[in-house]
């Protein structure tokens, strides 16, 4: 994690792909007005963002983990998957450092809230094309901490044992969405929703469908997931 105050970017494609109009405006607007960077393209679905990174070629994508119909740690699956040569900086309104470790594994080279200054966002930017992982300085404190703890074995929970897609699952039974809506938003079929559902029960010793979605809810309200 770099600390080091970032130098200039000569000539910075930046592609947006963010699923509120409004922030992604701002966000445009503020990247726009720094030197050598400049928005090439926006999307706000992994479909549109996978075509315009193959066709405009942006030196980095800033990706928000919650997408319209599918997450951001897919995209950042399926770039490293296809072996695209981009670099990824999660912007996200999660500040909790599950989805940082998870965005990170995945092969983004940055994590950053969307409640930090808008300086820091560029400054992100900087550091990322120079080949650093920009993470701020209370987010490195708290992975490194969670490494510490895990290597002890002391703080492995039940949110930590769910994979990344039994994760999307959840957060989505947590904004209620059924079997059906879940299968057709992640083009999924409903046995294996299903299958999902059996395992996050099991993985968060959940005895109920009702306390499924009970647990999930909760977690959804308290994370802004």
């Amino acid at each position: 994690m770099s600390s080091l105050e970032p130098k200039p970017v000569k000539g910075c494609k930046v592609l947006l792909v963010e699923d509120h109009p409004m922030f992604r405006e701002h966000l445009g607007q503020l990247i726009n007005r720094e030197l050598g960077m400049a928005v090439c393209g926006e999307a706000d679905n992994i479909k549109d963002a996978m075509r315009l990174i193959q066709k405009n070629q942006p030196d980095i994508a800033i990706v928000d983990i919650t997408l319209r119909g599918s997450s951001g740690l897919e995209l950042l699956k399926d770039i490293k998957a296809q072996g695209l040569n981009i670099n990824v900086l999660v912007l996200s309104m999660h500040d909790e450092e599950l989805y940082a470790e998870r965005a990170l594994r995945a092969g983004a080279k940055g994590y950053i809230t969307k409640n930090e200054a808008s300086t820091e966002v560029v400054k992100a930017i900087r550091c990322v094309m120079q080949g650093e992982v920009y993470a701020s300085k209370q987010m490195t404190a708290r992975l490194l901490e969670r490494m510490t703890h895990r290597r002890s074995g002391s703080d492995i929970t039940g949110m930590e044992t769910l994979a990344d897609r039994e994760l999307e699952v959840f957060q989505m039974l947590g904004r209620g969405k059924s079997t059906r809506e879940i299968a057709q938003t992640l083009s999924l079929g409903e046995s294996t929703v299903e299958t999902y559902r059996a395992r996050i029960k099991e993985k968060l010793q959940l005895r109920s469908a009702a306390e499924l979605y009970l647990r999930a809810g909760q977690w959804v309200r308290e994370h802004g997931a």
